[in-house]
């Protein structure tokens, strides 16, 4: 049987990179993967190579730090599916900011409405059908929540996920007796988020020497939202090669 047969599940950021590989890797373990991001051709893309490989897979447009259109995805989901039991909140921006002298509000703001509000928006709205399913969360966090790096130019980065990993220890705390809540924290890996930069920069900082995939998180993050991991509430798994010990 795979692993999550019967299972909905909602991700955002769906579109591209750990999201992307995570709705794929889901759905070949037979669950309905429901895809929200704010690029309806990456999306529908997805959706296509999803159904196309024979799983289930709907594409939905959302912008997470927009409270009305985050309302309106779990209300369009539940009207779909009649249930959520997965929440993967993986949606998130990483830009190239400024000195913390130079960096606008608007950057600041941007960053945290995205990273950190968004997983509490989506949170908020999917959390009474969870409860009902006895499902469960995971949010996409990051290492910089858990140390600092030397860059100067993460401060904001580093702060929405920060948030991301102390609001999922209290979702885990709070609603733990019907809902697992969990995160992972990845370091770098190669995806969308990291592109014109060079990761080879970053090699002699990670004991295995090489960027990670999308998948591979995916692969973590399948493990997280079955029912293997059906005693693992609260948890901050690492998945950086190394790159934080």
């Amino acid at each position: 049987m795979n692993r999550l047969d019967g299972k909905v599940a909602v991700i955002t950021g769906g579109t591209s990179g750990m999201g992307e590989a995570s709705a794929k890797r889901f759905a070949e373990a037979g669950a309905s993967v429901v895809i929200a991001g704010r690029s309806e051709q990456s999306g529908k893309a997805v959706e296509a190579e999803i159904r196309e490989n024979g799983g289930d897979a709907a594409y939905i447009h959302l912008d997470v730090s927009k409270e009305n259109e985050v309302e309106g995805v779990i209300r369009n989901v539940i009207e779909k599916y009649r249930k959520i039991d997965i929440l993967f909140n993986n949606a998130g921006i990483f830009p190239v900011t400024s000195s913390l002298e130079q960096m606008e509000t608007t950057v600041w703001d941007e960053i945290m409405d995205i990273n950190s509000t968004g997983t509490f928006l989506m949170t908020k709205y999917a959390m009474p059908y969870l409860e009902e399913s006895r499902g469960v969360i995971l949010n996409n966090a990051s290492i910089a929540g858990m140390h600092s790096y030397s860059s100067g130019k993460a401060y904001a980065y580093s702060a929405s996920k920060a948030a991301v990993i102390q609001f999922t220890r209290m979702i885990a705390k709070v609603y733990g007796e019907k809902v697992r809540a969990n995160c992972i924290c990845p370091g770098v890996i190669d995806t969308p988020i990291f592109i014109n930069r060079d990761l080879t920069r970053y090699h002699d900082d990670i004991p295995m020497h090489r960027a990670g995939t999308a998948e591979e998180v995916a692969k973590a993050a399948n493990f997280l939202v079955s029912d293997d991991a059906g005693y693992i509430n609260g948890a901050v798994l690492t998945i950086d090669g190394g790159m934080s010990i």
